[in-house]
Formats: C-alpha cells, sequence, structure tokens
C-alpha cells in the first residue's frame, strides 16, 4: 500500500492527530521512568511517503548498532516536542521550526527505564540530512508502504513475559520495540484506528 507524500496526506496526518485520545495509564508514583521523545519525521521517497530511521553508531554505550528513530532524553525545561526537534538536529542535521509538529502519540514505558514520548513532524520535501557520526551510523528514509503493508507486523512470545513482543518487518529486517511499538501506533493511525501499544512487550535484549 503506498502512500502518496502530497498536501492531502498531511492534512490527514494533522485531522488524525487532532483527532487522537492520548492514553494516559495509572501509574505507580514509586515508579519514576525518565522522560525521552523520538521523532516520527514525514518527508518524501521519490512521489511517496516516508518516515527517517536510523542506525545508531556502534559505539553507544546503550544499544548501539540498533535501529532507533531520531530521538532521546528531555533537558531540564524542556517538551518533548522541543526535546524531539532537538534531537532531530543533533543527530541527522535536520532543522525544523515549532510549526513542524503535527501532534504526538501515546508515551511507551520500557523496559530501560524510559518514558518516551513520539512526536510527529512534517519535515517536507527533499530534506537534507546528514548523520552526527557520534550518535548515528547512516540515515534511512523508509517508505510508508514498508509499514502499512498488511504482514508488516507480527507478534511473538517470549519465556520472559507474557505480554506479547512486536516486530516490525522493513527490508529484510525485523525492528523491534520500542520502536517498533511506536511506528506500530502510527501506522494505526494512518489506517484510522486507534490502537494502544504500551502494553507491548520489548525482547530481553532492549531490557538494559
Amino acid at each position: 500500500m503506498f502512500q502518496r507524500f502530497d498536501p492531502a496526506f498531511r492534512t490527514a496526518l494533522i485531522d488524525g492527530l487532532q483527532g487522537f485520545e492520548r492514553y494516559e495509564p495509572v501509574r505507580d508514583p514509586a515508579v519514576v521512568l525518565k522522560r525521552a521523545a523520538v521523532c516520527i519525521t514525514i518527508t518524501d521517497a521519490g512521489d511517496d511517503a516516508a518516515f527517517v530511521l536510523t542506525r545508531r553508531a556502534s559505539r553507544l554505550r546503550n544499544h548501539g548498532g540498533q535501529w532507533a528513530l531520531p530521538g532521546g532524553r528531555l533537558d531540564a525545561g524542556e517538551t518533548a516536542s522541543q526535546a524531539a526537534l532537538r534531537e532531530l538536529h543533533e543527530e541527522v542535521g535536520l532543522e525544523l521550526p515549532d510549526e513542524a509538529v503535527l501532534g504526538l502519540l501515546d508515551d511507551y514505558p520500557t523496559r530501560s527505564g524510559y518514558l518516551i514520548t513520539p512526536v510527529v513532524v512534517w519535515a517536507g520535501a527533499n530534506a537534507s540530512m546528514v548523520a552526527n557520526p557520534d550518535e548515528v551510523a547512516s540515515i534511512h528514509r523508509i517508505g510508508l508502504d514498508q509499514i502499512l503493508a498488511h504482514d508488516a507486523v507480527d507478534f511473538v512470545t517470549i519465556p520472559e513475559s507474557d505480554r506479547p513482543v512486536v516486530r516490525l518487518r522493513i527490508n529484510d529486517d525485523r525492528i523491534h520495540a520500542p520502536t517498533a511499538a511506536v511506528l506500530y501506533q502510527f501506522r494505526e493511525l494512518i489506517a484510522g484506528r486507534q490502537t494502544r501499544v504500551h502494553e507491548l512487550e520489548q525482547p530481553t535484549f532492549a531490557w538494559r
């Protein structure tokens, strides 16, 4: 399923995000999660819509070499949107104004102690990006058709948890949660569905 990159798609995204009711789970006050944000950055791949995915630098202490959306921890006083735009600029050299933010998806709690807010941003056509070698090994424009395909998502079980582990197939690779959970919810939003993902599990290598 191809999604054209055009003003009609941008309008549909805005409408979908404005109608999206973010889920606010009841949290244990004894569990303190560090706040973080990631960017779902919409740009073009020819005539088709795409998002930006990075491969983290292998030298990074945490999750080196893994697939990720641009993002990171919130600095003191930052909103999720501000942090997502800052991290996007720091990691891939793409500087966007506040007006590029179209909306937010549900917060996703990770096993490694973070509460991630996904921020959907419109980068426009021909977005120029350069990887920061300290953080990013490579930058990839992934056509939305890959996550919209009927067989793009699957769920597996692991002995360590009774929650299903979500995976996304992109090219010949598998992307796991938390990135897979965020992109799965975005996929569902495009399809006109509000699907919750906070209970979806991550593989054990992402727990640390």
